[in-house]
């Protein structure tokens, strides 16, 4: 598979050609329809859409930007450096809630990261069909890993060099080779008479084989390199049109190797000679077509009593018969060549534009009625001939979409009718100013309310109302204040200036300001511009911006929450649709944010919980060294249920480390209960497999719904003889004073809270003076997508490197290896899960 870049940026340079270069051959390694690479961009944490191949850019606008910390497959590739295949729509709901709202259609897809270090230099995407299991993928997967290791190569290349590898532009977009001989090529062309010029595009060059440099660019010359045999034709064509005479029909004419080619001309300018010389003045511009092998079905379909059109991938009309030209008030020559939805302005709609991404991604039909603007009339009584509506129905195919076309009048399916009476389009503005490039009327609820979902803070919930609904609306500002006390305090701002904000912190439900009266009298308050809120509102002192300004109430089940603000660049006016639209979101965020409030108090109430229960000291022997570190998980309530303790036991040490199920409150809470089970059973100098058992049992009595894993090690100080048990838990390492460094096979149980006559095997090992013992939970070691085998493996390794210094006279203390070996996870931004680790070492006096 082969392509073209369109528009690609000149000092993009290397870069460009590398990263396209790729996404074409990412795109063939896995049979995809369509596909491209995301780059890391001059931001921190956003990716830009640097190559889009097989889908038109415009109708991916919302997916050109992504960042990486959002719940879509491209950030967690990057973010987590692993990779993601979605075989289909049911497995991409289930993981990707959020980006399948957005694209609820039948496809698969795959991501890989591109580089494996800490920071990749993006990802590559492919979309292709469905399969029915991820299994079905992986050669598609591992032949897309080839991809990604060359180009990381040639970035890291491009990077030792001196050049920045990041993206801070549009896309650039590549026009992929048909899978079948091309449907039709097409090329344009202007003729001055005065210069007795040419110029072509670069269509018709490669349409007619001729390199620009080659091209001298007479008149005689283009009609030669058109129709060789019938230049005399073309020659007079051209003259005719400067005349004001143009050809009524296009001429058939015939190139160099006998192929049909269609030429049509027109007048640019309408300046038709009027002298009688014959001597034409205008500019003359025109087509040449090459129809290909569909020109015989193309002819056929011209004699069809509905419209007929087709689109490439790119979205560029490539055929219309004269019947669908007549229905979207376009002539042919304008159509052709061109994309549809600038050519027909109308039919450029967001709901338009989800029906189109959908005929590009699933195999099957799309069925929808759009709205026709009234044709100019005289008379303002006269009706349009064909109606207002018109029927439109899109064919997928592999390279190309085929679309029929007809006046909704003529629907004869009741059924049909109804149903596409729910995807209804009306055409023309939203009463807001252009710039402002509000796509409201379309936007989805269900987007924001997945979005929601995966917030549970109010600073997460604003950041998604940021992301997710201000550029909706064309929006720039944002601020969310939540009610306290019967006063409004601010919990998120964005992109106003500077003092706009003062009057609203802190002020009570009595004040005369919109941010409270929209939330005492429920009504959303909108002002067209800063003139007129100030004009409404004195106290607000007039902002260095002009723009719009919405004051919405933050209301959740008839409890006042908060109030929310957006701000806008310049005047714009807010439709009755905008409005509704608005009015029924702030419900979905003053829930959320309710929510989060509840989420907040529990999590510090949680936190609280936890920080007691967790060993502020730990016990503490002259002839053993011990550290202990926590950290908490990054998602949901930064509290789990790991834990570690040192229980003296007899004259003896007991090292304890353990895990509960799950996070919150209730996992802190059970950790609590074991930890205090596990010390009362330590302090009697109980063997471990009666401390396993007991601990289980208890567990099962009380019943909380959820397990446990642990391990126990009582070790003797004066011997070094440790007498171990483990209850599903991860094995211990050993590391021994000569740097040798093993994972113990240590024989067990399952886990805690299951089996109430589970057994828990005792293994007997010596530490000899100066090893170094560690215990750990599995939030250490496991990894998204990896095996855990494997981060035990990395983790023994480590041990044994950064663990030499420990056991030298005067080296470093076991608190700073605790910390050595604890340093990626404290960085990570993305901490799945909580982690816990203890070490003791035996120290010879």
């Amino acid at each position: 598979m082969t392509g073209s870049a369109e528009e690609a940026h000149p000092t993009q340079g290397r870069l460009a050609a590398l990263l396209i270069d790729a996404s074409i051959a990412a795109i063939s390694a896995a049979g995809g329809n369509a596909g491209g690479i995301y780059l890391r961009s001059g931001t921190p944490g956003l990716l830009r859409l640097a190559v889009l191949g097989g889908l038109p850019g415009p109708l991916f606008r919302p997916w050109w930007r992504l960042y990486a910390d959002s719940p879509f497959p491209v950030a967690d590739a990057y973010r987590r450096g692993v990779q993601v295949i979605l075989p289909n729509a049911t497995e991409t709901m289930r993981r990707y809630p959020q980006f399948a709202a957005g694209l609820p259609f039948p496809f698969g897809s795959l991501y890989v990261p591109v580089g494996a270090e800490a920071t990749p230099f993006g990802v590559l995407a492919v979309l292709r069909p469905s399969v029915a299991d991820a299994a079905e993928l992986l050669t598609a997967r591992d032949s897309m890993v080839s991809v990604a290791d060359e180009l990381q190569i040639a970035l890291r290349g491009l990077q030792d060099r001196g050049e920045c590898v990041v993206w801070d532009d549009d896309p650039l977009y590549v026009r992929l080779s048909a899978t079948r001989p091309p449907v039709e090529r097409l090329g344009r062309f202007a003729w001055e008479p005065a210069t007795e010029t040419v110029t072509v595009d670069e269509g018709l060059h490669l349409l007619l084989g001729v390199p620009p440099d080659e091209f001298p660019g007479t008149a005689e010359e283009f009609a030669r390199a058109v129709a060789p045999s019938d230049t005399h034709l073309v020659l007079a064509a051209l003259r005719g049109t400067a005349a004001g005479r143009p050809p009524t029909l296009p001429l058939y004419l015939r190139g160099a190797d006998g192929a049909l080619r269609l030429m049509d001309l027109w007048s640019a300018d309408g300046a038709a000679d009027l002298s009688g010389t014959g001597a034409g003045t205008g500019i003359v511009k025109g087509i040449v077509l090459d129809p290909g092998p569909a020109a015989v079905a193309d002819a056929a379909a011209d004699l069809l009593p509905d419209g007929v059109f087709s689109l490439d991938r790119a979205g560029l009309v490539v055929y219309a018969n004269p019947r669908a030209a007549q229905l979207l008030r376009r002539s042919r020559t304008e159509l052709l060549g061109r994309a549809l939805w600038e050519t027909v302005p109308w039919i450029d709609r967001p709901d338009v534009e989800d029906h189109l991404r959908g005929a590009l991604l699933a195999p099957d039909s799309v069925h929808f009625r759009v709205r026709r603007p009234p044709e100019p009339d005289p008379d303002p009584a006269a009706r349009p001939s064909e109606g207002d509506w018109l029927s439109l129905t899109v064919h997928p195919g592999e390279d190309r979409l085929t679309c029929t076309l007809s006046p909704a009048s003529r629907m004869v399916d009741d059924a049909f009718a109804d149903a596409s009476a729910s995807a209804d389009i009306a055409p023309g503005g939203t009463g807001a100013d252009d710039t402002a490039a509000s796509t409201a009327p379309a936007y989805r609820p269900i987007v924001l309310a997945i979005a929601l979902t995966e917030a549970v803070t109010a600073r997460q919930v604003s950041a998604v109302v940021m992301r997710e609904l201000l550029p909706a609306f064309g929006g720039r500002r944002l601020a969310i204040y939540l009610l306290q006390d019967r006063h409004l305090h601010l919990a998120w701002e964005s992109g106003f200036p500077q003092g706009f904000l003062a009057p609203f912190e802190g002020v009570g439900l009595e004040a005369r300001l919109p941010g409270v009266e929209t939330l005492t009298t429920g009504r959303p308050l909108f002002f067209d511009s800063m003139e007129q809120l100030t004009a409404t509102y004195a106290d607000i002192p007039p902002a260095a911006t002009e723009g719009a300004h919405a004051f919405l109430p933050l209301i959740a089940s008839g409890r006042p929450v908060g109030s929310c603000i957006l701000g806008f660049d310049r005047p714009r006016s807010f439709s009755t649709e905008e409005r509704t639209v608005l009015t029924a979101l702030t419900g979905l965020i003053a829930h959320a944010m309710e929510k989060a409030q509840r989420y907040e108090t529990e999590a510090a109430l949680a936190r609280g919980l936890q920080q007691a229960l967790l060993p502020q000291r730990l016990s503490s022997h002259p002839q053993v060294e011990t550290a202990g570190r926590y950290l908490p998980g990054t998602q949901g309530m930064d509290v789990g249920g790991d834990w570690y303790d040192v229980i003296e036991a007899g004259d003896g040490l007991a090292l304890v480390i353990g895990d509960v199920q799950g996070h919150g409150v209730q996992a802190a809470a059970t950790m609590g209960q074991l930890r205090s089970a596990v010390r009362a059973f330590a302090l009697g100098d109980r063997p471990p497999d009666e401390v396993m058992s007991g601990t289980n049992r208890l567990l099962i009595d009380l019943d909380p719904g959820l397990f446990a894993s642990c391990c126990y090690v009582r070790l003797d100080p004066a011997t070094g003889v440790a007498r171990a048990a483990r209850a599903g838990h991860p094995q211990p390492l050993l590391r021994r004073p000569d740097g040798r460094t093993h994972v113990l096979d240590l024989p067990g149980g399952v886990v805690l809270g299951v089996d109430p006559r589970a057994r828990y095997p005792v293994t007997e090992l010596r530490m000899e003076p100066d090893a170094v013992l560690a215990l750990y939970t599995d939030g250490l070691v496991e990894r998204p997508g990896g095996d855990i085998d494997d981060g035990i493996s990395d983790l023994r390794v480590a041990l044994a490197k950064v663990g030499a210094p420990v056991t030298r006279p005067g080296g470093r203390s076991l608190a700073g290896l605790a910390d050595r070996l604890t340093a990626t996870a404290r960085q990570a931004v993305d901490r799945p899960d909580d982690i816990a680790l203890l070490l003791a070492r035996r120290i010879t006096r």
